[in-house]
């Protein structure tokens, strides 16, 4: 003989099982079905040809804004002297040089004795551009130096732009010590 209770027990969970089931398969209509595949698409043997856009204006740019070497720039230079004689322009002219070659100059006072002593005239366009080196006083007997000197010279174009001369010649005299350093006697410290 089965007991009442036991029976009741297992009726009652066959049915919650049977209405899970149920559930469970209408939760499954509501559902969002999922997405179709999407198919490869075939692409054409031949590269597809878009048409050219429409040629872009011209516009010209500013002379200004075209940029050149310095020695055929047709823009004003980028550093400028206010000097208006060969002696004012001296002073920019070696400020320029120390300038451009400050791991070469001679620091403090210099020796009483020195490798060479020479004068130099510098003949400057009204660009900066050095047109010529001449030797007034030149250290003849240390070539080496006035091959250096003069190549120094060359290197630091373009100088300050004698803004009110068409051109200028300065002179200077540089003071040449036996380190390869130098300084120039507008600018020296002195000597001992």
């Amino acid at each position: 003989m089965t007991h009442p209770t036991r029976t009741h027990h297992t009726i009652g969970a066959r049915l919650g099982m049977a209405l899970g089931i149920v559930g469970l398969t209408w939760l499954s209509g509501c559902s969002t079905p999922p997405a179709p595949v999407q198919q490869a698409v075939s692409v054409p043997s031949q590269p597809q040809v878009l048409p050219e856009p429409p040629p872009r204006p011209f516009v010209a740019m500013p002379e200004r804004l075209i940029p050149e070497s310095p020695a055929v720039s047709r823009t004003a230079p980028v550093h400028q002297s206010l000097a208006r004689n060969a002696k004012d322009y001296r002073k920019d002219a070696a400020s320029h040089l120390y300038a451009q070659h400050r791991e070469r100059v001679f620091k403090g006072r210099l020796p009483p004795m020195l490798e060479a002593v020479g004068v130099v005239h510098v003949e400057i366009d009204q660009r900066g551009g050095v047109k010529a080196v001449n030797w007034q006083r030149a250290p003849r007997h240390a070539p080496q130096v006035m091959r250096e000197i003069e190549r120094m010279v060359r290197a630091a174009a373009p100088y300050p732009a004698p803004v009110h001369m068409s051109q200028v010649t300065y002179t200077d005299v540089w003071l040449w010590h036996r380190s390869g350093r130098f300084q120039l006697d507008t600018l020296t410290e002195g000597q001992d």
